[in-house]
């Protein structure tokens, strides 16, 4: 055993000597050109090309090592044995992620590819622009040489992609409002954000099926057509004008189309932004994949319909200083919604919400500003069952025949709002029987005064209407009405 490691020892010291003189004979040039002459050599023969992707491109965070890393996430979890766990800022899940100096096989269109996550020490620097990371981070991908082109022509763009659903779908949306008076917060934004947690959808909301799918299309479709806006030259935007009576539900319809498309919301306060280069600057500040809301715009400013008279309007059309330093134009709005600014994103939802549509510019509604007009109306019965079901559970053969047959015939006279039927709902929510008797005896009093007010409108309009009314002003039957109205007032 001593002769072994004496022989051992003897041929190291031989070893090493061959190397001082092959160090000393062969200068370290060629030393470097015989390294890489044989490395050129392997790769000549080897049947496999390499791609490595850092996590820092110079001084900048390269987006395609983090777009890797988030795609490989959703396969590691099933086929990792050693995983690092991560949940990201405004977050509400746990991202699995490949461990340190670990190898993944992945499958894409039949080809098979492996991902290693190599870690290394980064090398101290003397002098540095700004501070790096202690470890250097990067992803190197190992395809084989036949699969190069399929592999650089679609797979990386599938996996920015596939990342880009992941980011969206893990990361809570917000709800950002503008800063009063144009100021900025901390990072120098001119909005502030909350957590969006409204729990609106399209299944809870009360409305007519029918326009409620052809809305959830049309959704659809403008999130997943963003080559038919390149290939037609229109900028990747939509709008939508929500108008009806207060309590109909506009605002829960925003709440919906957001959890639908899992877009954040911008809800623009026009009353704080003070000129037409401000409310740029907010549009300039938006994300992409967000809906834009301006909610009752009748009333925020005066932008009314040019075509009426306004005390306060210029002849060109163009609104006048009120008074507290708000100087937005129409043309600024118009400008804002469908002119160069508007481009200036992508994806992106404008979504506008009225009382009264008549009181709006005709500029404002047409299509390419307000692309679909949703009118939100009175309940329906299709409206009154989605709600019955939402607040106390029922489904369709848990009610009376006759209880759902009259409630059919006198929901469309009562035009009860949604809002009013959730709150009879609610109130008597523990007691089932009675929620539903009480809604319909407040629907049977609603259908009963409507009838009877149109019955007094369509006398009052006969009465005026008439040859009699013109010859003597009307004296006679209008005080006849006039008494008619004072004793149904007397009766409520």
């Amino acid at each position: 055993m001593k002769e072994y490691w004496t022989s051992l020892a003897s041929l190291l010291g031989v070893l090493a000597f061959c190397k001082s003189l092959m160090n000393s004979i062969f200068p370290p040039e060629l030393h470097f050109a015989f390294l890489k002459l044989s490395n050129r050599v392997f790769k000549l023969f080897s049947t496999f090309c390499y791609f490595d992707i850092t996590e820092i491109d110079g001084v900048n965070t390269n987006e395609l090592y983090n777009a890797v890393q988030l795609y490989l996430s959703s396969s590691v979890s099933i086929a990792g044995n050693r995983l690092s766990l991560t949940r990201a800022v405004n977050s509400s899940s746990i991202t699995f992620g490949l461990s340190n100096n670990d190898s993944i096989v992945d499958t894409y269109n039949s080809v098979t590819v492996v991902w290693e996550h190599i870690v290394t020490q980064r090398q101290t620097q003397t002098f540095a622009w700004r501070p790096m990371p202690e470890e250097k981070r990067g992803f190197t991908l190992r395809i084989k040489k036949r699969d190069k082109n399929l592999i650089l022509d679609s797979y990386l763009g599938y996996i920015m992609e596939r990342a880009n659903e992941i980011r969206r779908t893990n990361q809570d949306r917000l709800l950002y409002t503008n800063s009063r008076g144009g100021s900025l917060d901390s990072r120098g934004l001119p909005w502030e954000s909350v957590p969006f947690k409204h729990p609106s959808t399209f299944d809870t909301l009360a409305m007519d099926p029918v326009k409620k799918q052809q809305i959830m299309d049309d959704l659809t479709d403008f999130a997943q057509c963003q080559s038919f806006y390149q290939k037609t030259g229109r900028a990747w935007k939509r709008g939508y004008l929500l108008y009806g009576p207060p309590g109909t539900g506009k605002s829960s319809m925003i709440a919906a189309m957001a959890n639908h498309l899992r877009y954040d919301i911008y809800d623009l306060e026009l009353t704080e932004v003070k000129s037409n280069s401000e409310l740029r600057k907010l549009l300039m500040k938006t994300s992409s994949k967000s809906i834009i809301v301006i909610e009752d715009i009748d009333c925020s400013i005066n932008l009314t319909n040019r075509n009426k008279k306004q005390s306060n309007e210029t002849e060109t059309g163009f609104v006048e200083d009120s008074g507290d330093g708000n100087t937005i134009t129409l043309s600024g709005l118009l400008n804002f919604t469908d002119g160069l600014w508007s481009c200036c994103g992508s994806e992106r939802i404008f979504v506008f919400t009225t009382n009264h549509i008549d009181k709006l510019d005709p500029a404002l509604l047409r299509s390419g500003r307000m692309d679909m007009h949703v009118h939100m109306s009175y309940c329906t019965f299709p409206s009154i069952k989605i709600l019955l079901r939402n607040y106390l559970g029922y489904e369709e053969g848990d009610l009376n025949d006759d209880v759902l047959k009259e409630m059919e015939e006198v929901v469309d006279k009562a035009e009860i709002t949604p809002a009013d039927v959730s709150e009879a709902l609610i109130k008597n929510r523990r007691d089932k029987e009675r929620a539903v008797r009480e809604l319909l005896e407040d629907l049977r009093s609603r259908a009963k005064r409507n009838a009877k007010n149109g019955s007094l409108e369509e006398q009052e309009k006969m009465a005026l209407d008439s040859p009699y009314a013109e010859e003597n002003g009307g004296g006679g039957e209008e005080e006849e009405i006039e008494d008619n109205i004072c004793k149904s007032s007397d009766d409520y």
